[in-house]
């Protein structure tokens, strides 16, 4: 899960809730849109708090920047039914999102799950989009290693998901030992966003992820210009995989340093100076 390197916003940066056709939506948002409109689509068992470090430096290069969660994740409420989660229904959810920025073409951002779920919108219509950025999302279902953590979990929450609690409890049991400890106000952010994000939504997007194919031949496509940004190792995809996928796709693609699965939390100022040039690409 993404770790944000800062919970408090920074003095530019509003958090509200944004009204759409398909419901209201917590977001965090910062700075105008002279050069444009970025949505930002948080991954599995993240939020919008992901984003935070990024928000500043898009806003300060001219940037109109709107980090949301989404139905059912963390701070925006969704039906206690599987298939509200479905990811058709959330690429829907990302489409009305985006005309209710009503700023013209957005430039669409997906970490991770967010990046399937972006991929779909864009398929689905790509005409409110100005670009598509996939950040550390892959082409299709992740890595078998993974696959067989989230069986596990979805198992769980299948099982168990009333008790969230104990579950959350149960995944820090496995947590390495000699992991750098979180601080305090970061361990309880991350047990209260698990707390609040509703299982039949971990378990659907769980199973997006265990058998998402590969939509890439789709996606290149439609004529929208592309990035494929990661850090320089990723536990969900190979990095080699991203690579080949930007390939296949004609894509743009950018490589963070000092950054794994989560370059906008791990290391955003090189992560936002990448989106900004791209954008900035796109406008010429």
């Amino acid at each position: 899960m993404s770790k944000p390197p800062r919970l408090t916003l920074p003095a530019a940066a509003r958090a509200y809730r944004l009204s759409t056709a398909r419901g209201d939506f917590a977001v965090h948002e910062a700075g105008g849109a002279a050069r444009g409109t970025a949505l930002l689509v948080p991954g599995f068992t993240g939020s919008k708090e992901d984003f935070v470090a990024l928000l500043e430096p898009l806003a300060a290069a001219g940037y109109r920047a709107v980090a949301v969660d989404g139905r059912g994740q963390y701070e925006t409420p969704g039906p206690r039914e599987e298939s509200a989660y479905a990811l058709e229904e959330l690429a829907l959810d990302v489409l009305a999102q985006a005309a209710a920025l009503g700023e013209g073409p957005v430039h669409l951002v997906g970490h991770s799950l967010g990046g399937l779920i972006s991929r779909a919108a864009v398929l689905r219509d790509p005409a409110p989009f100005a670009s598509l950025t996939l950040m550390s999302s892959g082409p299709a279902a992740i890595s078998e290693q993974q696959q067989g953590r989230t069986k596990l979990l979805v198992a769980a929450l299948e099982a168990m998901g009333e008790d969230m609690p104990g579950i959350w409890a149960a995944m820090r049991s496995h947590d390495p030992q000699d992991a750098v400890p979180n601080s305090p106000e970061l361990v309880e952010f991350l047990r209260a966003r698990w707390l609040a994000t509703l299982p039949e939504q971990l378990i659907a997007t769980g199973r997006v992820l265990i058998s998402e194919p590969d939509r890439v031949e789709e996606l290149a496509a439609v004529a929208l210009p592309k990035l494929v940004l990661s850090g320089m190792v990723d536990y969900a995809w190979p990095v080699p995989l991203m690579d080949d996928m930007a390939r296949r796709l004609g894509a743009e693609r950018v490589v963070v340093p000092a950054a794994e699965h989560s370059p906008n939390a791990e290391n955003p100022q090189v992560t936002a100076r990448a989106l900004v040039a791209f954008w900035d690409s796109c406008a010429r």
